[in-house]
């Protein structure tokens, strides 16, 4: 790739012509792609659709914690918990959208409930007789009751159904009736929620996240590592890989998908984002594929990182973070951001507690800062609207 010939143009914050172009035409919005998983992007998300109908989220399938790991454990299926949130965030919550559909997949069984009376609301469902099921028009109707249906006659006589999503189970239920193909089932789920955007898992396989920590010990499950279903992790992690087995390290690649490499590489802006660090977002970068497409894409790369406290974060300081990303994605020791990460975006106040020296140290890699109030008065939480007026402004 020949960097020399690309043109840059001016950029200000806000920009109201992008802004008022992509509010009054967000079907032909930028096509701004995200490696991210979990919850942290939601609520950006589903202020983003109101600018861009065209955003990319790409998930990891890795999860091992909550309803999803039953699931997995189950049927040795990805993970499919994140798949369905960022769904969920982008889809159409208008007059045009599926209210009833959105709100059948947003619920969930009862935590407390007897495994009787759980399966036996999962049958007024399949049969078409529950309060949530009966407002559903046809045929949409009958290919939820049918992905019900599958799942109701494979799990197990002691699957654990408390708290279990019912969009999960849908999309666990499309899955094994579909040869054991996600995209399609992930297709039909997109079409039936009306979402604004692409949200594909990164690899369609079944491996599981493993951590090797600076002390030279390895942890294995994304549970483990995240610092959320079990205590945070005492020493900091050194690298991330994927393992064939849940319990034995058992180093393996995979590639990523060729259409899921289409999209990077054609992406009009990428984005880093915030979440989980290594499980969520480092974990994308993590297949054959993935670094090559990033590097192949022209446009402008930034990473927006986190404001609070994230347990795999331990030990690292905004320089650690930008260098991690350079080296998961580059493969390399040496420090050489030019098609990797353009610029750093901080929130004006949280700029100006940074130290100079770790700003003078990112910028010494190629990696430029732009600063914008982008964090909600008096909190640690970014301001959805301006993070996504933001992103919209750069492309």
């Amino acid at each position: 790739m020949d960097y020399t010939s690309l043109l840059w143009r001016k950029f200000s914050f806000p920009d109201p012509i992008r802004i008022r172009r992509c509010q009054k035409m967000p079907e032909l919005g930028p096509k701004i792609l995200f490696f991210s998983g979990g919850s942290a992007l939601n609520k950006i998300s589903r202020t983003l659709k109101h600018y861009t109908h065209n955003s990319i989220h790409l998930v990891t399938p890795f999860d091992s914690g909550g309803s999803s790991a039953r699931l997995r454990d189950e049927f040795t299926m990805p993970a499919i918990g994140d798949l369905r949130s960022r769904l969920m965030a982008l889809a159409d919550e208008t007059v045009l959208g599926q209210p009833e559909v959105y709100k059948l997949f947003n619920y969930r069984l009862d935590k407390t409930g007897s495994l009787t009376e759980l399966k036996q609301e999962l049958i007024r469902m399949v049969e078409g007789q529950h309060e949530l099921i009966t407002p559903i028009m046809e045929p949409m109707r009958q290919l939820i009751r049918t992905q019900l249906s599958v799942i109701l006659s494979r799990i197990s006589a002691n699957f654990d159904l408390r708290g279990a999503s019912i969009g999960n189970l849908i999309i666990a239920g499309g899955y094994l009736n579909n040869q054991q193909q996600l995209d399609s089932i992930v297709f039909l789920f997109s079409r039936l929620v009306g979402a604004l955007g692409t949200v594909q898992t990164i690899v369609n396989s079944t491996y599981h996240l493993a951590a090797e920590l600076d002390n030279g010990d390895i942890v294995i499950g994304q549970h483990n590592i995240t610092g959320k279903e079990k205590a945070p992790l005492a020493t900091p992690i050194k690298r991330i890989f994927l393992s064939e087995s849940p319990i034995d390290c058992c180093p393996i690649k995979c590639n990523v998908l060729l259409d899921r490499q289409d999209m990077i590489k054609n992406a009009d802006l990428i984005c880093y984002p915030p979440g989980s660090f290594y499980s969520s977002l480092l974990a994308n970068l993590l297949p054959v594929g993935v670094a090559e497409s990033i590097k192949s894409n022209p446009n402008l790369k930034v990473y927006l990182p986190n404001l609070g406290l994230d347990p795999e974060q331990l030990g690292m300081g905004l320089v650690q973070q930008v260098e991690t990303i350079i080296k998961t994605v580059s493969g390399e020791s040496t420090m050489n951001s030019k098609g990797i990460l353009d610029f750093l975006i901080l929130d004006s106040r949280y700029f100006n507690q940074q130290a100079t020296s770790d700003i003078d140290t990112i910028k010494s890699l190629g990696v430029d800062i732009l600063v914008a109030p982008l964090v909600k008065d008096a909190s640690l939480y970014y301001d959805e609207d301006a993070v996504s007026q933001f992103l919209v402004s750069l492309v």
